[in-house]
C-alpha cells in the first residue's frame, strides 16, 4: 500500500515538471508578472473596519498610507513601508479607528443597561458604592502588549463608610498601619504579588475582609489595657476626670455650696474647655499652642483669672 502511494506521488511530480517545461515564453511572462498592490484599488470611501477588523500585523499592501519607519542610512529618509520589519516588530491600531470604535458601541449598546434613576449624585453613589477600585492599561510598544505595571490594584475606602465601633476603628488603623490617612478618613490597600489583575483584584478585596473581621475582635490581652496604653487619651473614666471631680466637690465645700451635683460640676463651660484642652495636649503632643491652652483652661477651672 505504500509502495502504491509512493508511485502515484512520483508520477504527479513528474507530469507538473513537464507541463512547467512544456510552457510557452509568453506564459511565463504572464506568471512572473506581479499584480498590483490592493492599495491602488481602494476607493477613498470604503469600509475601513472591513479591511482591518481585527489586531494584526501591519500590512502595508492594504495601508495607503506612505508609511516610514527605520534609522535613515547615509541621512537619507526612513525606509519605506514595504518589506520594513520595523513596522512588524510593534503592535498597530489600525483596527481601532474612530468610526470601528462607534461600530462596536452601537453593536454593545443592546446589551447595556440604563443607568439608575436613583443615583443622580456623586454622594448617593459613594454612599451605595464606598468602595473604590483603581487599575490602569499601559500601551507597549514592543514584541508584547502586555506591561507588568497592569497587575496592580488599589483599592480605596472611608472608614466612616464601614460599620464599625470605636473599638474596632482604632484596631484597624493600628493593623493597616500608614495605609490610613487620618486626615482625609481613607485606607489605601494595594496589591501586585499576583501575576493577573483579577487575581490582585480578589486579594485586594480578602485583606478588607480580613482586616474588617480582624477589627472586631477583642483579645483577651486587650481588656486589661491600661490608660497608658491606648492609642489616643480618652476623657471618660480617665484619672483627670475623677481629680478634678474631687476639685470642683472640694471648692464647693469649701464655699458652703453642698446642693451641687457631679453632673453640673462637669457641665460648666470651665470643664468643657478643659477636657477639650487636656486631650488636644495628649493626642497632639506638647507644643507653644496646646500649652498655653492648657494653662489657660487650668486658670479658668480654679477661677484664677
Amino acid at each position: 500500500m505504500l509502495a502504491l502511494r509512493l508511485a502515484v506521488f512520483l508520477r504527479r511530480q513528474l507530469l507538473a515538471a513537464r507541463e512547467k517545461a512544456e510552457e510557452t515564453p509568453a506564459q511565463l511572462a504572464r506568471s512572473a508578472r506581479a499584480l498590483p498592490p490592493r492599495t491602488e484599488k481602494m476607493a477613498v470611501d470604503q469600509d475601513w473596519p472591513s479591511v482591518y477588523p481585527v489586531a494584526v500585523p501591519f500590512k502595508p499592501s492594504a495601508v495607503p498610507l506612505p508609511v516610514r519607519m527605520g534609522y535613515p542610512v547615509k541621512r537619507g529618509i526612513p525606509m519605506a513601508k514595504e518589506g520594513n520589519l520595523e513596522l512588524l516588530k510593534i503592535p498597530n491600531f489600525l483596527h481601532l479607528t474612530p468610526v470601528a470604535i462607534k461600530k462596536h458601541c452601537q453593536a454593545l449598546k443592546d446589551f447595556c443597561t440604563e443607568w439608575p434613576a436613583a443615583l443622580n449624585s456623586d454622594e448617593k453613589c459613594v454612599k451605595h458604592f464606598p468602595i473604590e477600585i483603581d487599575t490602569a492599561d499601559y500601551v507597549s510598544s514592543g514584541p508584547s502588549i502586555r506591561n507588568p505595571k497592569a497587575r496592580e490594584v488599589t483599592l480605596r475606602v472611608k472608614l466612616s463608610s464601614l460599620n464599625l465601633d470605636d473599638h474596632a476603628k482604632k484596631k484597624l488603623i493600628k493593623l493597616v498601619g500608614e495605609r490610613y490617612c487620618k486626615t482625609t478618613d481613607v485606607l489605601t490597600i494595594k496589591t501586585d504579588r499576583c501575576p493577573l489583575k483579577r487575581q490582585n483584584y480578589d486579594y485586594a478585596m480578602y485583606l478588607l475582609t480580613v482586616l474588617y473581621h480582624e477589627s472586631w475582635k477583642t483579645e483577651e490581652w486587650e481588656k486589661n489595657k491600661t490608660e497608658a496604653e491606648m492609642e489616643e487619651y480618652i476623657w471618660e473614666n480617665s484619672s483627670s476626670k475623677k481629680n478634678v471631680l474631687e476639685t470642683l466637690l472640694q471648692i464647693s465645700a469649701a464655699e458652703k455650696n453642698p446642693e451641687v451635683n457631679e453632673e453640673e460640676l462637669l457641665g460648666t463651660k470651665e470643664v468643657e474647655y478643659y477636657q477639650k484642652s487636656l486631650v488636644s495636649l495628649k493626642n497632639e503632643g506638647e507644643n507653644e499652642v496646646t500649652l498655653s491652652r492648657y494653662k489657660e483652661s487650668v486658670k479658668r477651672l480654679l477661677n484664677l483669672t
